[in-house]
């Protein structure tokens, strides 16, 4: 995209690209659009307490108005010199963009200031004490702070993601109301996703009821009862998940793993299921008319079944390969 040059008074020339202009433009942040002119101004060579000063704004205004540009991608909060906040336009093959885990550290003063004020975080407050059920003690309202004006999530947005962690709770935990430090988590996790719109919120929340409903399936399929994934198994599931295998073929892989090594081996389920993704197959449809491992397993099921004769026979081991064989004839 072409760069677009703008004059200032002295004949000094500032350039910014089109790309970055749209983003300022789509982000209608206007404190970050005049920090960021003021960055390429001064080659972000500045401090912020300097930036502040001729910008005739407090310390919070400059944290968070960078907040948004480091959000935007237009500056390197990483960089040592100055504010630490280089513009992407000033220069190209240096800017990054990252986002610190634990949000800025805002005073009690900064806090009630916003309440006083009659902004939109005052009703963020209120709605959240009526939905936990609480008052908010000190701590909670700085950190819900944060993730309104550091993450810079729109009210509904924050208040769509504590119903979700309201419920989470409800379903993962005890029952009781989520703390704002579990809250304040989440809302990292939304920020990463760029979930700053109440329709990316819903998408993302509807995406992620999917995968849990398919998590759920996939449980049975590998009869795990009484207990959740543990970390390696949902590295393991939600690839699979990834990959678009239906959870009647992770049946069929966790039985072949059974038999073949005897016990329950997740690495081997992997190496089974992978093999079947190089190939294109991912419904048990799919794996029972293409893969010749599968149609040998069930020729060799049928034979043991059928012509045992010698010894008393494994009656568990017959019903459970005849369920096998009845199973991927449903399919």
């Amino acid at each position: 995209m072409s760069d677009i040059n703008f004059s200032l008074p002295g004949s000094e020339t500032v350039t910014l690209t089109g790309q970055n202009i749209d983003k300022l433009i789509r982000a209608g942040d206007g404190d970050a659009a005049l920090l960021y002119l003021y960055l390429l101004r001064t080659q972000g060579k500045n401090t912020s307490s300097e930036a502040a000063i001729a910008l005739d704004k407090n310390k919070g205004w400059i944290a968070s108005a960078m907040a948004m540009l480091s959000r935007l991608g237009l500056i390197n909060l990483d960089d040592k010199t100055g504010m630490g906040a280089r513009p992407e336009d000033a220069a190209p093959d240096t800017a990054k963009t990252t986002k610190s885990e634990e949000p800025r550290k805002y005073t009690q003063e900064e806090v009630l200031h916003e309440i006083v004020t009659g902004s939109d975080f005052t009703v963020v407050v209120e709605e959240t004490q009526r939905r936990l059920g609480k008052q908010l003690a000190e701590d909670d309202l700085l950190r819900l702070f944060g993730i309104y004006d550091y993450l810079r999530l729109p009210p509904d947005v924050i208040l769509l993601l504590i119903t979700h962690c309201i419920s989470e709770s409800r379903i993962t935990g005890d029952g009781r109301a989520p703390s704002i430090r579990y809250i304040e988590k989440a809302a990292f996790t939304w920020e990463r996703e760029g979930l700053f719109t109440i329709e990316k919120a819903e998408e993302y929340l509807k995406n992620l009821e999917s995968k849990k409903s398919a998590r759920g399936k996939i449980k049975k399929a590998m009869q795990i009862k009484g207990r959740e994934f543990a970390a390696t198994e949902s590295k393991f599931v939600d690839s699979w998940i990834k990959m678009g295998f239906e959870p009647e073929a992770i049946a069929i892989a966790y039985d072949r793993t059974i038999v073949r090594t005897g016990q329950y081996r997740i690495e081997y389920m992997d190496s089974i299921i992978s093999n079947w993704h190089r190939k294109g197959l991912h419904t048990a449809q799919q794996i029972q008319d293409n893969d010749s491992g599968t149609r040998k397993g069930v020729a060799d099921a049928s034979a043991f079944i059928s012509t045992r004769k010698h010894g008393a026979p494994n009656r568990r081991e017959i019903e459970r390969m005849t369920g096998i064989l009845n199973k991927i004839k449903e399919d």
